[in-house]
């Protein structure tokens, strides 16, 4: 009987100056001794390469391959390692494989050393093991803007949360405390595979609450104000508070509305967003407890698919203080976000949404991805995922864009 040949587990670790062909050079030594490649990772930081193999060869060939790279390595002035592996410690790390695997999103306009060790102290006493660190934003000039930047990183971790719900609150208590955004999910098929997004549009997509804007018109801003921070924070039913500020508007001129709706102010990162999501092949939806009349000119402005709003009744150029159909509250707004999806053929798991108030909640708390945008305090306490420290736009780093990704 043949005799089989023995053979070595071998990780390499390469560091120092990156240069194009130096991968191909090294993968080309391993070929040429038939070398079976288990692993293999790269990074590139400022310029500087940071790549490990972990490769398979017959025992007989081992100390060609060291040598061969070791004179490599020593011509094009990187550093190599050579660091052996035993069967058993590679038959253990193949077994944590089947463990679950999470995205942590890190966001903020810059990321300190402060925050992202506060972050990874939380993930060690969960026991979860990060396997690798991208970077999601370009490369911030040292001279730029503090208002403008946006820094963003994401993390690929295995294993098992001990308490899922203590290191979700302890992450939030974080991202409040040192001014910073997170995101931490699954990660499975459905996170690479959402198509649905669904948009409050009231202090998400624009940097108001037209109601508000419409009731100064009518002299009854500080009363519709205060109804609407009340119905905001939960404290007040949304139909009752919505009933009573429309009937204040009662007389207003439909001019009016054509004269807001063309200089609603536009939320930071809004057309970088829309964008994106259009180019790559997003459905887009507005679910607003606000009117139609300006949903309907944000859908022509971004080319919206789906605009579910409420519809003011105009009689003679003048709002009756009425409005028409059923109102569009927290609950039907969670009912057409699963109405869209079932006529898009789309699993719940592949829609998101995002909103700001307490009638946002429930869209948002059975969207595949919820997404609490500058959002009231109850609403911040009772999503999975927030953004409150840069623009709409940082929806992108949740769903795993790359700066590169988005030449618009």
């Amino acid at each position: 009987m043949e005799q089989q040949s023995k053979s070595e587990l071998i990780l390499i670790s390469i560091a120092g100056q990156d240069r194009p062909g130096l991968t191909a050079t090294i993968t080309g030594i391993l070929a040429k001794y038939d070398a079976l490649v288990l692993d293999i990772g790269q990074a590139d930081i400022h310029s500087t390469l940071s790549l490990g193999i972990l490769f398979r060869s017959e025992e007989k060939y081992s100390g060609l391959i060291m040598k061969d790279l070791l004179f490599m390595t020593n011509s094009l002035g990187v550093n190599i390692r050579f660091t052996p592996i035993k069967d058993e410690e590679y038959t253990h790390w193949v077994s944590l494989q089947g463990k679950n695997r999470y995205i942590l999103t890190l966001l903020g306009r810059k990321l300190s050393a402060r925050q992202i060790s506060a972050t990874t102290h939380i993930l060690a006493e969960q026991e979860l093991n990060i396997d690798s660190i991208v970077r999601l934003t370009g490369r911030i000039p040292l001279d730029e803007c503090d208002s403008h930047s946006r820094s963003c990183i994401e993390f690929s971790v295995r294993g098992t949360p001990k308490d899922r719900q203590l290191m979700q609150s302890q992450l939030m208590n974080l991202s409040i405390r040192l001014d910073m955004d997170f995101s931490f999910q699954l990660d499975n098929m459905y996170r690479r595979m959402r198509r649905l997004i669904c948009f409050d549009m009231d202090s998400t997509l624009i940097e108001t609450e037209v109601i508000d804007e419409l009731a100064v018109r009518a002299g009854v801003g500080d009363q519709v104000k205060a109804i609407t921070k009340s119905a905001m924070r939960g404290e007040i039913d949304f139909k009752e508070s919505f009933t009573r500020r429309v009937a204040l508007l009662k007389g207003l001129d439909e001019s009016v509305l054509e004269d807001i709706a063309t200089h609603l102010p536009i939320t930071e990162g809004v057309d970088r967003l829309m964008a994106v999501l259009k180019q790559y092949g997003y459905k887009i939806a507005i679910l607003s407890g606000g009117f139609t009349y300006f949903g309907k000119y944000l859908q022509k402005k971004y080319n919206i698919d789906y605009v579910y709003a409420n519809e003011l009744e105009i009689i003679n150029g003048k709002l009756t203080g009425q409005y028409l159909g059923d109102v569009v509250d927290g609950k039907r707004k969670a009912e057409l976000l699963q109405l869209i999806a079932q006529v898009e053929k789309l699993d719940i798991e592949q829609t998101i949404a995002v909103g700001d108030g307490a009638n946002d909640l429930p869209m948002l708390s059975i969207a595949g991805l919820g997404i609490a945008f500058h959002a009231k305090p109850k609403v911040v306490a009772n999503a999975q995922q927030s953004i409150n420290t840069i623009g709409i736009d940082g929806v992108l780093y949740f769903l795993g864009f790359k700066d590169s990704y988005m030449n618009v």
